[in-house]
């Protein structure tokens, strides 16, 4: 069961979550007993849309045909992590990570993280119900909501996720784009779980690019892989509005040079390379 929300408006539209501060609390159960439902409002609707019978079925051989590509491929990767100790640093105080990258490289990172448990928000559309399923065969957990349906009640279960000990991830500029442009939702969640946001990105040595908004990129079998963390981003609880959106510009930055940073990654020298990795691991 979902807590109910509770929003304070500190401006006068909340578009993609702006402008919003959650507070989360148990609903009451007079309110429950009473049959009260969440406000009539996409940003909390994350019920599942209707499909016929020959889209529900494509959903699980959808899943089952792409997590077996992915483990396929996947087991032949050889990865370099760069970065890998500012999130245990983050651990060693016992604090959960909000895990953010780009839509183009989930699959790397669905092999890479298999079984940690980390709980991804993903949408409730049709591509969204099959990658959903896919995500858990990998050991993830999931939460229903994007930034165009469900979204505060997404945010709503991550935070619950989070102080329970379990860390979260978002593709950020997932369901639909725009392509690299980071949405506002792990700043939000940063202010009111406390949990700093760690962003990375997955270069590959060779991979195919696909012809999907996200150009969503397949590693040849036995690719190297670079994974490239940057320091995590701390969105203090008392932010107000400018200071959260400063912490959205920042994420939006260091997005982008992790990126630049990994897809390059290949085409360096091995002095370079060395110069490099004494720079992201220090």
């Amino acid at each position: 069961m979902l807590p109910s929300i509770r929003i304070e408006i500190l401006n006068s539209a909340a578009e993609e979550f702006g402008g919003v501060r959650l507070y989360y609390t148990a609903m009451p159960e007079s309110e429950k007993s009473a049959g009260r439902q969440p406000p009539p409002n996409t940003h909390f609707d994350d019920r599942l849309p209707k499909y016929s019978l020959w889209r529900r079925m494509q959903i699980p051989i959808i899943a089952a045909v792409v997590a077996a590509c992915v483990r396929l491929i996947g087991c032949t990767l050889r990865y370099e992590i760069l970065g890998w100790q500012h999130a245990e640093r983050i651990y060693a105080r016992r604090r959960q990570i909000i895990w953010t990258f780009w839509h183009c490289g989930i699959l790397g990172v669905l092999y890479w993280g298999r079984g940690r448990g980390v709980v991804v928000l993903h949408s409730t559309n049709f591509d969204g119900q099959w990658i959903g399923r896919i995500i858990k065969k990998f050991g993830f957990g999931t939460a229903l909501g994007s930034s165009t349906r469900g979204g505060l009640s997404g945010l709503a279960e991550l935070e619950r996720q989070l102080s329970e000990g379990h860390d979260v991830g978002f593709t950020i500029d997932g369901p639909r784009g725009p392509r690299f442009v980071a949405k506002p939702g792990p700043a939000i969640l940063a202010r009111s779980s406390s949990c700093p946001i760690e962003v990375f990105h997955v270069g590959y040595e060779h991979a195919k690019a696909l012809n999907t908004w996200d150009r969503l990129q397949i590693p040849r079998p036995f690719s190297r892989v670079v994974m490239i963390f940057a320091p995590p981003i701390v969105v203090p609880v008392d932010a107000d509005r400018e200071l959260v959106e400063a912490k959205h510009a920042e994420m939006q930055r260091e997005l982008e040079r992790v990126q630049a940073a990994a897809e390059k990654w290949f085409s360096l020298s091995a002095e370079e390379k060395e110069r490099a990795r004494k720079s992201w691991n220090a």
